[in-house]
């Protein structure tokens, strides 16, 4: 019984020796986390402010070399080039579009993050916002965004319809 109670104890002592050893480092890398996902919140928070300033350059300096955007639209994928040729009349005229993000949750893994944010627009209400960022030369860039409408599943086979009802015209 003596020999199980000091194994006991020392087993104790070992696992409070490892927790103080790895607790630093475990803050570590939540901190360093945390300064990742500040950093692509600043970035998302951009992107969506010089769309609203109708800030062409800044909008475009935000998207990787092989971005993507998706819009609402089904026909709506653009890689950055076709998506500057889309967008530059707009915004050569002062009109952007504002989406006020809210309740976002981003997920980092190394040099790629995805995230997804509700975004309230006046016109269309509330969307949503998903997408991919990959750090390129140290900053994150957007590899992809994709806008929808989130759609209540109490309203999805009415919507549904009416999206295939306007397919078959």
């Amino acid at each position: 019984m003596k020999g199980d109670a000091k194994s006991r104890v020392m087993g104790l002592v070992l696992f409070m020796a490892g927790l103080l050893l790895t607790g630093p480092a475990l803050a570590a890398a939540d901190a360093g986390e945390q300064k990742q996902q500040s950093a692509i919140a600043a970035q998302l928070d951009g992107f969506h402010q010089a769309a609203a300033n109708a800030d062409f350059e800044d909008y475009f300096k935000r998207f990787s070399k092989d971005g993507v955007f998706l819009g609402t639209d089904a026909t709506e994928r653009w890689d950055v080039d076709a998506f500057k040729a889309f967008t530059r009349p707009y915004f050569s005229q002062g009109k952007g579009w504002t989406y006020v993000p809210r309740n976002r949750t981003i997920v980092v893994h190394g040099d790629v993050a995805w995230f997804d944010e509700l975004l309230d627009n006046e016109a269309y209400g509330e969307c949503r916002g998903t997408g991919v960022l990959v750090r390129e030369g140290g900053q994150w860039k957007i590899a992809q965004y994709n806008l929808h409408f989130p759609v209540p599943n109490a309203l999805a086979r009415s919507i549904t319809k009416m999206i295939k009802d306007s397919r078959a015209e």
